[in-house]
């Protein structure tokens, strides 16, 4: 959410940001919140002048009705009567204008970084760098899920009996190599120096319009019903909610905190033939990172951040790629993101397997969250999340990667602690 001061001061900034993200119908919503923070700060002004007044008069009552001044005291009672009652409606005017002014600040897009691509969807978005050389091998790579199944490793039947479609059984070696991945993760995003921290896994109303938008509050999350609480689609959200309403000391920032958490999405929509299997899903595990910090660091952590996630993928022998998002792609509340992608050898192309944000002070702004620097000054810290690693999507990459000829997989040397030493899965079948 930017600063209502800065959108006042800078109308055509906040609409060219608006026309770059290709949204042009809100484009509109720039003038009327003008006009409705114009109204406000008249009222609120015309409210403390009649607080004053109102003041003064009881003052002028008191010292009246010691003179034994009666007449003169009620009609200044009448006056202090009438005053109360038009600033009640005052009261009332600005608590509608500040309603309207959130629900439209909170719709306007946040500032994008002068470095992010003009585009207006994902099919714009541009490739930075490639890591690691993709190979198609010599041999047919089955499709995921039925390389899942030739370990006895999954089962979908079951799982639509019991949940519906979008869900899954893992079982016995795929399960394991699964619960292993993100073990590994963690310790890794440890051994980087992040804190490692396993949240709630709902959160209220007020985080979840905190860390979102409200297309994608919409779009993602389940409510739990007759309660105020939703199942948190990321642990990123629950997260940057530890912080809601705090001040930070600036010597105790930036906060690195890497989380484990299940996560659960409504995912809406038809999803064609390679989302079936266990690409796109309602419910999925991930380790994420989260950076809470100074504005002035913030895009230095976002090139950490991203890093991280390909020298994860890359001691797995997974080839990747970072792609920036452009524009058009970017969800309102970002500065900038990259999404890391694992090379597919079945499908001879990349596919989303992460993504980095930087958010600015977008989160930071709707969720209170401050710092107070060592001058005593007091501004909204920078918020910013990574993924690490979020099988069963993950594994596809890794399964197909590693896939060898004979049909069985090979477990890469940083892996095979965390799989009681195996240096290969084989196939039941």
């Amino acid at each position: 959410m930017l600063d209502l001061k800065f959108v006042r001061e800078n109308p055509e900034i906040v609409k060219q940001n608006i026309k770059n993200k290709f949204q042009d119908s809100k484009l509109v919503l720039v003038d009327e919140v003008i006009e409705l923070d114009e109204q406000n700060r008249a009222a609120k002004q015309e409210g403390d002048a009649l607080r004053a007044e109102r003041n003064k008069l009881s003052k002028q009552i008191g010292a009246l009705m010691g003179q034994g001044k009666k007449e003169e005291a009620e009609e200044l009672k009448r006056q202090v009567t009438d005053a109360s009652d038009h600033l009640a409606e005052l009261e009332q005017k600005e608590s509608e204008l500040d309603e309207k002014i959130k629900k439209i600040m909170m719709t306007i897009p946040n500032i994008i970084d002068p470095s992010v691509p003009i585009g207006k969807d994902d099919s714009e978005n541009v490739e930075v760098q490639r890591y690691g050389e993709p190979v198609v091998p010599e041999f047919d790579i089955p499709y995921h899920a039925e390389i899942m199944e030739s370990f006895d490793g999954i089962d979908l039947d079951s799982a639509r009996k019991v949940a519906g479609n979008g869900f899954y059984y893992l079982m016995g070696d795929i399960a394991r190599l699964h619960s292993s991945v993100i073990s590994y993760a963690r310790d890794f995003m440890i051994d980087r120096g992040f804190t490692y921290c396993i949240p709630p896994f709902m959160i209220r109303s007020e985080v979840v319009t905190g860390v979102m938008s409200f297309a994608e509050m919409d779009a993602m999350m389940y409510k739990i019903e007759g309660e105020d609480l939703y199942l948190i689609g990321t642990s990123e959200h629950s997260m940057i909610g530890k912080f809601i309403d705090t001040i930070l000391p600036e010597s105790k920032l930036p906060q690195t905190l890497t989380s484990y958490s299940p996560c659960f999405r409504k995912e809406k929509g038809a999803h064609g033939l390679e989302e079936r299997g266990v690409y796109r899903i309602h419910q999925f595990e991930k380790q994420e990172m989260i950076v809470v910090c100074k504005p002035e660091e913030s895009m230095d952590w976002y090139e950490k951040l991203w890093q991280n996630t390909v020298d994860l993928f890359r001691t797995l022998d997974i080839p990747v790629r970072t792609l920036e998002c452009c524009s058009g792609d970017l969800a309102d509340l970002k500065v900038k993101s990259v999404d890391v992608e694992a090379w597919s050898p079945r499908q001879k192309k990349y596919f989303e397997v992460g993504s980095c944000s930087n958010l600015g002070d977008a989160q930071a702004r709707r969720l209170k969250i401050r710092v107070s620097g060592e001058d005593g000054q007091k501004y909204f810290a920078h918020t910013l999340n990574n993924t690490v690693v979020a099988p069963p999507r993950m594994l596809i990459a890794f399964l197909e990667n590693n896939l060898q000829a004979d049909g069985t997989v090979k477990i890469p040397d940083a892996l095979q602690p965390y799989m009681g030493g195996m240096k290969a899965l084989v196939p039941k079948k």
